[in-house]
């Protein structure tokens, strides 16, 4: 239960009971005072059952019908939290009497974890046909001002419109911001091919490994690289020696080894397509067969319109 687990929690973090030696004498309880220092071994594994302790309390309320989590379709299962190492994300409906429960099993973790919630930081995320009332009951319920109106969460978008290549925008941004940084500089060809390798094309690569990000974006991406590759610290539109067909080929076959950054995006897809494959039970997979393939098997399920 819950409670229990909230119980030994507190005795544990309280009192440490077990035979220590302390000034050249045994003794069977320690009192601490001053707390875990940073980079304690034992820090990590308090913060876990903290949060065990707080999906416990959640998944409780969920079972007795206190709080009710959201279903992205009929056949999906429901959930009402996410925890993303220190970062909580709770799904719930939009209503007073949620809002109350959550806030009293909030106050609950602060009381037995010690750690406080920072209201200052935390924002709410509601639905387009959640109306003015509802939300300002929330946000007076839960005392959390602040509105999420991000598009991105993690790094990543929260939402794909019908313009993907709109949608990853940033990515390019945020590679054109980097060679822009090299181009002042003076650097040989072996310096360029480092920071193409470790750095340019490594920005788009934790967005490739969830979403298509086009082979038009893919391209363009390619040739602002392309470009830096050939120019000089005084000329940025220099004559292109060989394609960049032939730079993407191994150093073995004549290349120097750049991605194919369309075809890494395949292939960073297809290490997803594995994983719902051979861990069918996971809740990743449960939700995205429930929506897109929910009577036949992966391998098996075509693509429809609409779909993202």
């Amino acid at each position: 239960m819950p409670s229990k687990i909230w119980q030994t929690l507190g005795d544990a973090l309280t009192t440490v009971s077990y035979p220590v030696k302390v000034n050249g004498e045994y003794t069977d309880q320690i009192f601490p005072q001053r707390g875990l220092r940073q980079g304690d071994p034992l820090s990590p594994y308090l913060f876990i059952i903290c949060a065990e302790g707080l999906s416990a309390l959640l998944q409780k309320a969920e079972v007795d019908g206190r709080i009710q989590g959201i279903k992205v379709c009929r056949g999906a299962p429901r959930i009402n939290h996410l925890f993303f190492a220190d970062d909580s994300l709770i799904l719930m409906r939009s209503n007073g009497a949620d809002a109350m429960e959550l806030k009293n099993i909030l106050h609950s973790y602060e009381l037995v974890s010690g750690q406080v919630i920072n209201r200052d930081k935390s924002s709410i995320l509601y639905s387009p046909n959640t109306g003015e009332n509802v939300r300002k009951q929330m946000s007076s319920a839960l005392s959390i001002t602040q509105e999420a109106k991000n598009e991105k969460y993690l790094g990543l978008p929260v939402a794909v419109g019908k313009s993907r290549k709109r949608t990853f925008e940033y990515i390019k941004q945020k590679v054109w911001v980097r060679i822009r940084g090299w181009q002042e500089r003076l650097l040989s060809k072996a310096s360029k091919e480092i920071l193409v390798k470790a750095v340019a094309q490594a920005i788009p690569t934790y967005a490739m490994s969830c979403f298509d990000l086009t082979k038009s974006l893919c391209d363009e991406l390619s040739s602002m690289i392309g470009r830096y590759w050939w120019s000089h610290q005084d000329k940025l539109n220099k004559i292109h020696w060989l394609s960049w067909d032939k730079l993407i080929r191994s150093k073995k076959k004549g290349g120097l080894g750049f991605r194919d950054l369309h075809l890494f995006n395949k292939a960073m897809l297809c290490h997803q397509a594995w994983r719902l494959l051979t861990k069918p039970d996971s809740l990743c997979a449960q939700v995205l067969k429930a929506t897109y393939y929910p009577s036949v098997e992966l391998l098996e399920c075509t693509s429809r319109a609409g779909i993202s």
